[in-house]
């Protein structure tokens, strides 16, 4: 069996540098240099920054982070579990400047134990391997407090004010 060969590049962005991953023509990783979850063995990632890819995701970048709600017009192949793969559907249904709770989630994907499932929930938005494109600082505690984000909370703070044009507690 061959083994998936994963291009990797380091993009520039206001909240710090960001280290996008892509297979088979489809963005399949976007992290925060040194957030939580990071992932391991990029040491075998090859690194081609010119690639369309990237391109495309550099020209969404820019649009976003200048308050903007750009459409995703390239591939998104995020890898996980069956779980995982549904609460990241949930999270791109989410609108642009608007948020939802863990718990609201679980109910959508139909759990009558909504506690659980709510941290469930939590664990499959914490390990979002696509940030921001995949949205999963939309999503607050019950309580509409800001919880978790992998790339911290001023990050996940800094992407809701500029998505909504309100300051976030």
């Amino acid at each position: 069996m061959k083994e998936e060969q994963i291009i990797t590049a380091v993009l520039d962005t206001p909240l710090g540098k960001i280290q996008a991953a892509a297979s088979e023509g489809a963005i399949c990783g976007l992290w925060f240099i040194g957030q939580k979850y990071f992932p391991s063995g990029t040491e075998k990632w090859i690194n081609k920054p010119n690639e369309a890819i990237f391109a495309s995701l550099k020209t969404w970048l820019k649009s976003y982070f200048t308050g903007k709600n750009p459409e995703i017009d390239f591939k998104l192949s995020p890898a996980g579990t069956d779980f995982q793969q549904a609460v990241w559907k949930q999270l791109l249904k989410i609108p642009y400047g608007k948020t939802t709770s863990y718990g609201a989630i679980a109910l959508k994907l139909g759990s009558k134990e909504k506690k659980a499932c709510a941290q469930a929930v939590g664990g499959a938005v914490g390990h979002n391997p696509i940030s921001v494109l995949i949205p999963c600082h939309r999503v607050l505690g019950a309580d509409g407090s800001l919880t978790g984000y992998a790339g911290g909370l001023d990050r996940k703070r800094s992407l809701l004010e500029l998505e909504s044009g309100e300051k976030f507690n």
